[in-house]
């Protein structure tokens, strides 16, 4: 069985957003309001607003990282992850794709970028100057990315923001140059947090090729296994949370009959309800109202609590 507790879903006292962050590893920031309730489901005492100051004192950055796709990672280990994980998404095929063509693109984006501060879509379209428009934008500051260059912003107006790296971190992102010693920290990170897991799961998570997986697990001791909770561990966990997406298989928490009340299709993950590290249901919510849809009865009472501690959160 999935190890709550290696995942903090059990909820220990005491943990900052980026010690949250820092003990996943990376955590999923496609959404971000999804991303701030997985800290929520983590934490008995942190506030939206703490995730917030958190970003916004660079302890805490949203970059692309394992598979290619939008995560929080803790300030500290950006150089390494950012080494093992960073991949050709497909920049220039997507930028093709857009009509955003040329062999100064990474001169273009980083020139855009530079010395402005965060930028929506918009501001960084028209700095731009008509070579990029609509999503050609993102995959241009995705390709930066690759090269250390940006980051994303805070959100302003509700609106997605990307800024140059040095902008924001006081220089662009180094690349960990000991490969070794990097894969050896992502095993030992990932499996302290993913417990138990082998290789498979560390690829599948990763986007790294299962040979390179097998090796930082050569490379990286085992480390003991988290003490039990005490009691059930009742969470209310948001869509495309880590504790669904870190292994190669959800079969161990997914019942087969309720697989596609989960995962529907058209790359839709719903909130789940946990019980015990098994999903026993989805919930929903409109704005801090939440309603839950249990696949059987539950005990009476068994989720007032984590629905409560949404509203909290919310605000």
């Amino acid at each position: 069985m999935r190890s709550v507790e290696a995942q903090l879903l059990h909820r220990p006292p005491g943990a900052g957003a980026g010690d949250v962050v820092r003990h996943l590893l990376a955590m999923q920031a496609q959404d971000i309001t999804s991303a701030y309730l997985a800290f929520r489901a983590r934490s008995p005492t942190l506030t939206r607003a703490d995730v917030e100051a958190a970003w916004q004192g660079r302890e805490i950055v949203r970059t692309w990282g394992p598979r290619g796709t939008l995560h929080f990672v803790h300030v500290d280990d950006l150089p390494w992850v950012h080494a093992l994980t960073r991949r050709d998404t497909g920049s220039a095929r997507r930028l093709a794709q857009e009509g955003v063509t040329g062999d100064d693109l990474l001169p273009l984006i980083d020139r855009a970028l530079a010395g402005q501060g965060p930028l929506t879509k918009a501001e960084l379209g028209e700095r731009l100057a008509g070579r990029a428009g609509g999503q050609g934008i993102v995959h241009l500051v995705a390709l930066a990315a690759r090269h250390g260059l940006a980051v994303l912003g805070p959100p302003r107006g509700g609106k997605p923001t990307y800024v140059h790296a040095a902008d924001w971190l006081g220089a662009p992102i180094p690349a960990e140059h000991d490969r070794e010693r990097a894969l050896a920290e992502l095993a030992l990170r990932y499996r302290r947090a993913h417990h138990p897991a082998e290789p498979e799961d560390l690829a599948a998570w990763s986007g790294l090729p299962l040979g390179d997986a097998r090796a930082a697990w050569r490379l990286a001791p085992a480390p003991e296994a988290p003490a039990a909770a005490r009691g059930p561990v009742v969470r209310l966990a948001p869509a495309f949370d880590e504790f669904l997406l870190g292994w190669k298989s959800r079969d161990p928490i997914l019942p087969a009959e309720h697989a596609r009340t989960v995962f529907p299709g058209g790359g839709i993950l719903r909130p789940v309800i946990l019980v015990d590290g098994v999903i026993k249901g989805v919930w929903s919510r409109k704005g801090a109202e939440v309603t839950a849809a249990p696949f059987a009865p539950q005990a009476p009472g068994l989720l007032d609590d984590e629905i409560g501690d949404v509203r909290r959160f919310l605000g």
